[in-house]
């Protein structure tokens, strides 16, 4: 029967006039087939029939499954917009067309429908068809306009609540604040945040007040402008206004354009992060392809609105466009047309254009740009299952599947579930098992998220695994707020009905659970498995499909980075301290000079106008050139980093703080890139008697090579395998010593153990036309064993979760071949995996039940030790290998009879499926079966790949007087052999470790223990150091910061931060973090230097940090070398601009008193801007060329490095001392100038101000250690420049008499006066108590 037979029918319903034609509708109209069927092939009777025989007829009747009823579910206000996927969604108390549906009776039943999930197998029909419905039904129909919701005229109770109730639920789903319900292929109701990265300091608009408020909080700034301002005053106007003005508007413009520079080099390097390209897949709906999406809606919604005529009388309407549409697809055999859902097609999308709801395909090594929820993943070596054509050969289960991928239900666990094509269930049957042969699974490197080098098995939901792309558009993902924990996560992940898949007309369901299957929302859990955060990298050669469910701010990793702040050096605010003391200097002299003439008050100007005037005259002792030089000065050390051949690569990001890095007295560090490479390699393999290491390799190659090669008699049968019980003895073993021949077995079993007990899977790609195979696993220690194996001659062919097979690499023939019978999985508490195996003798006899059963084990020293056999040398080798910082692992094997492992396989099963106690049971089941004297094969050693040079850096900062903490995500074991191999543990020394500790009782004694053991090393993890800091925090900071190394492990990014923070803030010492990743940008930005190493996966933490470098070696020159001068140059820098504005002041003060303390300026106009730039400028910024020692005397005596943390460069006794020198130096030009010439006039001018700039330059060439041949045509050339402007300064200077013998002679005297006995003091002291650098220089 054709979909236009139902036309008559409803027509003939529209003739009564109380009909509804839009919500009468026949059985028969909606599936004719079924209706004929169970009424005995005639038709449904028609009008006026009884609720009971209604209610009878239609559970004769075929239901209809609920997604066929596209009506009102889209006509909801704040609906309108939203496509079939979302009909039945939001389903959780809310009044929808379900209700109504599902309602079997009249009032009320639509309201008591379930709140969880409506039931679409529920009689669909009942109660609808009423030919004599009464008037207030129809008008409840009526009244609620174009909203059509079908249980409004079978419920009595009030749908206002109800839509109040509804709007509510609405409203919370999509707050972004709390949860989030993320759609996929339409847009999203809620605006979030854009996915860009940031480091920026500033925005266009905050750059002016933040920048010119931190350059004001300075003191000597502020007293600047004040000065400036001071010159709009006529009465206390000295000089040319530009004078005091030009100078501030310099400094502010040189300080301001460098902090513009750095940030604006900030966002260029986040706009290069942010333009990475992603693969995005684009949905398109067929409706949307046609240009009408949302017509049948909108269609709907104008016929409901126009419900009556005049009269009140219904209009006819169109029946159920969408039904129509699908019947028209059913082809001529009744099978459903598997239409899709969507359109897919790929784009590029750039990092930060990515939005919450986008799915990305992402394949190996790339990084994850936002937290994302993972879809689907399959390996680049198989097929993914929607490119499969059924082909007559497979079975009905899998075409099934392949026509439907869903139909099954992912939460019921049956034997078509764990039988199906898309990988094995778990035990609760909501996520694939480990062992699913790599069907859904994808391994994540996580190292620059939470610093752990193993590498995370991540899973597609067992509900979109099979999902064919194109239906996407059905999911959508609830997810809870943003939030900073890195390892939790709670989440659902809904799919709707498909919008266009239909039934067979020719077939009846045989349950109401064939029709629920394909017309209920499925739901499934979402866990930590099923994610991948932001910075993350894909470990598997897979593609991976993933829907972005947070962005930008919101992700995991940016909620553990604090935000950027502005970093001010030390040196600036002891600088400001000092300005401070002039400040008050320069004033005490302003009223001493005034109180000197006895506060009187002339004709024009009264005391306070003369101390005022004073300021002014004497602000010269608080010099503005200071800023300008000192900037300068930073840009010229940055210059010298990044063009140091040695580190090459090395950017300066932050050009403001040069000088701390001759500061630095904690340095906080990452381990995983930074003093690790994360690559692991096996050193070392002991096999009780013998121990082999580097060159002895090749002689575990040979025996590997004897003991898995067959007789000559077998070599010719292909299907001949190796057994730990095989007795086969190569013919190069024959003559060999019977205790060779014991090693050859024994080194046999223990490589086939290794090769055997791990959870690594071989995956193969192509490159350049060749085949690679390379291998995956959640630790990088398994793989270095495994590639170890390989190099010696026994490889991993295949491996899924049945069996493995091992073949020989000399031959390259399989050698041995297990069934996997049993694996047990490495966790932290357990530290140990282990797995049981039965061997294949025969490759033809490979489902055989009667091979050798062996259960192999290896796991941590500590564990190993009471559960292998009893042994004298097992404690002693690890001990050894522990000292080389080596990583140990025990290896251990059991035979196990086919009784035992049955036993064992009944209790181990009854434990598993305990409801209490069920992880207990298990251990105790396999301890008693299992861990009962094992069969000792022997100790492996695998190391930590060290980043270049790492142990003489650590060495060489710890002798500079740096105290090194290692801080790492990653787990105690692994930070201990790290800690030991790259010496930041001495040798002998004693570690404390404090780890899991939950009591406080129990950490006060710990406390006190470590504080009798000054020099030991802690080691703590995250847990236990919360609890010190939250319970114990001055106790535990105070102990923590005397101890030569401290190393935490277990650490969350915010807490790396809070460690830097709290040694800041309890020492107040300079503190320098480095890291790579992007768990260690809150650290880097909460030091006061932060280093970020350009890491292989990222550049989140170079991008971040003040500093970028390549290696961790290269931050030995950055601090011991390049950071030691910037200190110095910059402490010699200002202590000489201060004395050249000090000795100005100086004559100054003599002038006004010789001439009855009137505040007149001596030096006025040019002749005061002059001195402090042109005549003395270059030969004192050329000091930040001058150096003590060279760079070979720096690194082979780093204790150089340790005087500077004292300051004792730039301390109050230093600066003293500058200014008893300026004093006695102005002191003596200006009073013989004056005694010489006379008190006041041009003589006296050019004779005190020539000596000034002689003695300037001479200072200069005094305090010089090490000539460059700028700083000598600085100083020559400025004394030229100074000769050559003579003839033009004649309105300052009388002419006449400098070309007089006169004029030389008092130089001459005058600047020997000045100069000699402060440079014979320096001599002597020299002599009597050398600096460090002058003792070095003399050996």
């Amino acid at each position: 029967m054709s979909s236009s037979a139902s036309h008559p029918q409803a027509t003939a319903s529209h003739d009564d006039p109380d009909s509804d034609s839009d919500l009468d509708i026949d059985l028969q109209e909606l599936d004719p087939i079924t209706a004929s069927e169970s009424t005995g092939g005639s038709r449904l009777r028609q009008t006026h029939q009884s609720r009971e025989e209604r209610r009878a007829e239609q559970q004769r009747s075929g239901r209809i499954a609920l997604r066929n009823l596209r009506m009102g579910g889209l006509r909801v206000p704040g609906k309108r917009h939203r496509v079939y996927g979302d009909l039945g969604r939001n389903r959780q108390g809310e009044g929808d067309d379900s209700e109504g549906l599902l309602d079997d009776d009249g009032a009320g039943e639509g309201a008591r429908s379930s709140a969880g999930s409506a039931e679409d197998d529920a009689p669909l029909l009942s109660g609808v068809r009423q030919s004599q419905s009464s008037l207030d039904t129809f008008d409840k129909v009526a009244g609620l306009g174009s909203r059509l919701r079908l249980p409004s005229f079978l419920s009595s109770g009030s749908n206002t609540q109800a839509e109040a109730e509804e709007q509510v639920s609405y409203n919370e789903d999509h707050d972004p604040s709390s949860s989030r319900t993320v759609s996929i292929g339409i847009q999203q109701t809620s605006s979030f945040p854009p996915n860009a990265v940031s480091n920026a300091k500033y925005t266009p608009w905050s750059f002016l007040p933040v920048t010119l408020y931190n350059e004001f909080s300075f003191f000597f700034n502020m007293y600047f402008l004040l000065v400036a301002l001071s010159q709009a005053i006529p009465a206390l106007r000295i000089g040319y206004l530009s004078t005091y003005i030009v100078p501030l508007a310099f400094v502010l413009s040189i300080t301001l354009g460098k902090e513009a520079f750095d940030d604006i080099e900030r966002r260029r390097r986040d706009t290069e992060a942010n333009s990475e390209g992603y693969s995005v897949l684009q949905f398109d709906t067929h409706e949307t392809a046609n240009g009408a999406r949302f017509t049948p809606r909108r269609k709907s919604k104008s016929l409901a609105n126009k419900k009556t005529k005049k009269g009140g009388k219904r209009v006819a309407s169109d029946p159920l466009y969408d039904i129509q549409e699908e019947e028209e697809n059913i082809d001529g055999h009744g099978l459903a047309v598997a239409r899709p859902s969507s359109t897919v097609y790929e784009i590029v999308k750039r990092s930060r254009d990515l939005k919450v709801g986008d799915v990305l395909k992402l394949g190996k090594d790339q990084r994850v740009p936002a937290d994302v929820i993972i879809l689907r993943s399959y390996s680049n070596e198989v097929l993914p299952t929607h490119d499969i054509t059924p082909t007559d050969e497979m079975s009905p289960r899998i075409k099934s599947a392949l026509v439907d991928p869903v139909s099954d239900p992912p939460f019921e666990r049956t034997s078509a579930t764990e039988a199906g094509s898309f990988g094995s269930i778990s035990g609760d049957g909501t996520t694939p098992s480990a062992d699913a042969g790599g069907v859904g699974e994808t391994f994540i490197r996580t190292d620059q998220l939470d610093g752990e080098t193993d590498w995370k098995l991540r899973l597609g939901s067992p509900l979109t695994q099979s999902l064919d792309p194109t239906e996407f558009v059905r999911l959508r993902v609830i997810a809870g707020k943003p939030d900073r924990k890195v390892n939790e996560f709670i989440g659902t992940i809904e799919l709707h009905p498909s919008e266009r898949t239909v039934y067979d007309r020719t077939s009846v369901p045989s349950s109401p659970q064939d029709v629920r299957a394909d017309t209920e929302s499925k739901t499934a859990p979402l866990t930590i498995d099923n994610t991948a955060w932001a910075n993350t990298v894909l470990a598997s050669n897979a593609t991976t499909y993933a829907v972005v469910v947070y962005t930008g701010i919101q992700t995991r990793s940016a909620m553990s980075t604090s935000a950027s702040r502005s970093k001010t050096g030390l040196l600036e605010y002891e600088i400001n301290s000092l300005t401070k003391i002039l400040c008050a200097l320069t004033l005490s002299l302003s009223i001493v000079l005034v109180a000197l003439e006895g506060f009187g008050s002339t004709g024009e100007s009264i005391w306070y106008v003369k101390i005022m005037r004073f300021l002014v005259l004497f602000s010269t002792i608080v010099p503005i050139s200071l800023r300008v030089n000192l900037d300068m000065g930073k840009s010229v050390y940055s210059w010298f980093i990044q063009r140091d051949p040695d580190i090459k690569g090395a950017v300066v990001r932050t050009s403001t703080i040069p000088e701390e890095l001759g500061r630095i007295e904690y340095l906080l560090s990452d381990k995983t890139g930074t003093l690790t490479q994360n690559e692991m390699e096996m050193k070392k393999i002991h096999v009780g008697t013998v121990s082999y290491a580097n060159e002895a390799m090749d002689e575990v190659t040979a025996y590997v090579k004897q003991g898995f090669s067959l007789p000559a008699s077998l070599e010719s049968d292909d299907s001949s395998l190796i057994t730990p019980s095989s007795t086969y003895i190569a013919s190069a073993m024959i003559s060999a010593t019977r205790t060779r021949r014991e090693i050859g077995f024994r080194v046999r079993d223990v490589v086939l153990a290794l090769a055997i007990c791990h959870n690594v899977t071989p995956t193969r790609e192509e490159e350049n036309g060749q085949t690679v195979t390379s291998y995956q696993a959640s630790s990088p220690d398994e793989i270095a064993i495994v590639q170890w194996t390989e190099a010696v001659g026994l490889r991993l062919l295949h491996r899924d979760r049945k069996g493995m097979v091992l073949e020989s690499v000399d031959t390259g023939r399989p050698v041995v071949r297990v069934r996997i019978l049993e694996v047990f999985p490495f966790t932290s508490e357990g530290k140990r995996m282990g797995i049981i195996v039965q061997f294949v003798a025969s490759s033809e006899g490979d489902q055989s039940e009667d091979g050798e059963i062996w259960f192999y084990q290896k796991g941590a020293d500590t564990v190993m030790t009471s559960i292998v056999a009893a042994n004298d040398w097992l404690d002693e080798e690890t001990a050894n290998m522990a000292r080389e910082g080596l990583r140990t692992l025990v290896v251990g094997r059991k035979k196990l009879s086919i009784q035992q492992y049955q036993e064992f396989s009944v209790k181990y099963k009854e434990a598993s499926v305990a409801i209490h106690g069920r992880d207990d049971g298990i251990s105790r089941v396999v301890s008693h079966y299992l861990e009962k004297d094992l069969e000792l094969l022997g100790v492996t050693g695998v190391e930590d790949k060290l980043q270049k040079d790492v142990k003489p850096s650590l060495e060489l900062l710890r002798n500079a007087g740096i105290k090194i903490w290692m801080l790492t995500g990653d787990k105690v074991e692994t930070a201990r052999c790290v800690a030991v191999s790259a010496k930041l543990v001495a040798r002998g020394q004693y570690v404390h470790t404090i780890a899991k500790l939950k009591r406080k009782d129990n950490a006060q004694d710990l406390l006190d223990f470590l504080r009798s053991k000054p020099d030991a090393c802690l080691l703590i993890d995250g847990e236990s150091l919360a609890l010190l800091l939250k319970y114990f925090r001055e106790d535990f900071i105070s102990l923590a910061v005397r101890l030569p190394a401290v190393v935490a492990c277990r650490c969350s990014p915010t807490q790396k931060a809070d460690i830097a923070k709290l040694i800041r803030e309890y020492t107040k010492k300079r503190i320098c973090c480095i890291g790579d990743g992007g768990n260690d940008v809150s650290m880097i930005q909460a030091a006061d230097v932060g280093v970020g190493i350009v890491g292989k996966e990222g550049r989140q933490a170079s991008l971040a940090a003040d500093f970028s470098i390549e290696q961790f070696c290269h931050l030995t020159k950055l601090l011991v070398w390049h950071g030691r001068n910037s200190y110095k140059r910059s402490a010699k820098l200002a202590q000489f601009v201060i004395h050249r504005g000090l000795i100005i002041s100086v004559c100054q003060t003599m002038y006004s008193i010789a001439i009855k303390f009137e505040p007149e300026g001596l030096y006025k106009d040019w002749l005061l801007v002059g001195y402090a730039t042109v005549y003395t400028m270059a030969p004192v910024f050329s000091l930040v060329l001058d150096k003590d020692v060279d760079e070979e005397l720096a690194n082979l005596y780093p204790e150089l490095y340790k005087e500077l943390t004292s300051g004792s460069s730039l301390s109050y006794r230093t600066f003293f001392v500058w200014v008893f020198v300026s004093i006695y130096q102005g002191g003596m030009i200006q009073g013989l100038s004056q005694i010489l010439t006379e008190v006041d006039g041009p003589k006296m001018v050019a004779v005190s101000f020539t000596v000034l700039v002689i003695n300037e330059l001479c200072m200069v060439a005094f305090e010089i250690t090490t000539w460059h041949p700028v700083m000598i045509f600085s100083l020559l050339g400025t004394l030229l420049v100074y000769i050559a402007s003579i003839p033009f300064l004649g309105g300052y200077f009388d002419l006449a008499f400098i070309l007089s013998w006169a004029f030389v002679w008092r130089i001459a005297a005058i600047s020997a006066v000045s100069l000699i006995p402060p440079y014979a003091a320096k001599l002597i002291r020299r002599k009597v108590r050398p600096p460090s650098y002058r003792k070095v220089q003399g050996l």
